[in-house]
């Protein structure tokens, strides 16, 4: 089965996230950052084009095989549906259309859902925004494995089906750590994300529709742009719990790897995520980073140091964000 990693817990701390303390400071000195904060108008646009790319793609995708139709989904239209779940991630900040107008980056999060194949926009916004006010919470931050992941999933060969396994992980994690009862607009999003896929399975068939879930479900496992999963919060040093990307596969990603920007500043859109770094460059230089998310993927997986245990976790008594 491979190397086994050498942790056997996860890394507890006392103190604080660091993001919310940091914020503060940088705030102090660079008030200016505040000028940053808002939505970017030409978010939706850059969405909905993507999204019209997978309306294409249907065409395309008709009459290939089975072998084209596995190649594309996981070369092209995983990363399209990868990108579109990050636009979710925009979204579920109310980076779409501001703060003023919720209900209108609801529906557009229904939107760029469509060619994911399957209901997500609701239900992230519904732990992601918790994972930022209580990261490394030991009750409430389901971005942490669970102690049966990391157990089970202990060495080299485990790793790699643990990385593969991240959509499943994903979904079934909150449900096991941290339950909420369902609410209304996650049943709309079920609802609407159904009628589109029974639409797309009629008249352009299954293996069409499975285009579009296999390129989420792939993209978001053993794949180059699903390597931010690992390197934003995995231990790669010692005492540091968030890392930042500035390669080019932010390109399509909305500057998601410039992930400490986002968690000291997640009311700036992503496209103003390089200007943060820009103005305050004393803050994030210094900073452990990444250059490579392949590069991450493949020493998370071949290195005996790191593995789901390499997580900062905080006991929930006592600790306030």
């Amino acid at each position: 089965m491979g190397q086994r990693v050498s942790r056997t817990d996860f890394e507890w701390t006392y103190t604080e996230e660091p993001h919310a303390s940091r914020r503060k400071v940088i705030l102090e000195k660079y008030p200016q950052i505040k000028k940053l904060f808002g939505y970017d108008p030409n978010f939706k646009w850059v969405v909905s084009f993507m999204v019209a790319i997978q309306f294409a793609m249907l065409f395309v995708m008709r009459d290939r095989s089975w072998g084209v139709t596995l190649l594309a989904a996981y070369c092209f239209g995983g990363v399209i549906n990868h990108s579109l779940m990050l636009a979710i991630h925009e979204i579920a900040h109310n980076l779409a259309f501001g703060h003023a107008r919720p209900f209108a980056n609801r529906l557009f999060g229904f939107f760029a859902n469509l060619p994911i194949g399957l209901p997500v926009s609701i239900s992230f916004k519904k732990y992601h925004l918790e994972h930022h006010r209580y990261q490394g919470d030991e009750l409430i931050d389901t971005d942490i494995p669970t102690y049966i992941e990391a157990k089970l999933f202990c060495t080299t060969v485990g790793k790699i089906f643990w990385v593969m396994l991240q959509p499943f992980f994903y979904t079934i994690r909150p449900l096991m750590v941290n339950p909420k009862p369902p609410t209304l607009l996650e049943f709309v999003n079920l609802v609407i994300q159904l009628v589109f896929d029974v639409i797309v399975a009629y008249f352009f068939g299954v293996r069409v529709l499975l285009y579009l879930v296999l390129g989420s479900l792939m993209a978001m496992g053993l794949h180059p742009v699903a390597g931010h999963f690992i390197s934003e919060h995995y231990m790669f040093k010692k005492g540091f719990e968030t890392y930042s990307y500035y390669g080019p596969l932010n390109w399509i990603t909305f500057n998601v790897g410039y992930h400490n920007e986002h968690h000291d500043f997640p009311a700036v859109p992503g496209s103003r995520l390089p200007l943060v770094k820009k103005i305050a460059p004393e803050f994030y230089d210094d900073l452990p980073q990444h250059n490579s998310w392949s590069a991450v993927l493949y020493d998370f997986i071949m290195d005996p140091d790191i593995g789901p245990y390499a997580r900062i976790r905080r006991r929930t008594v006592g600790l306030t964000s």
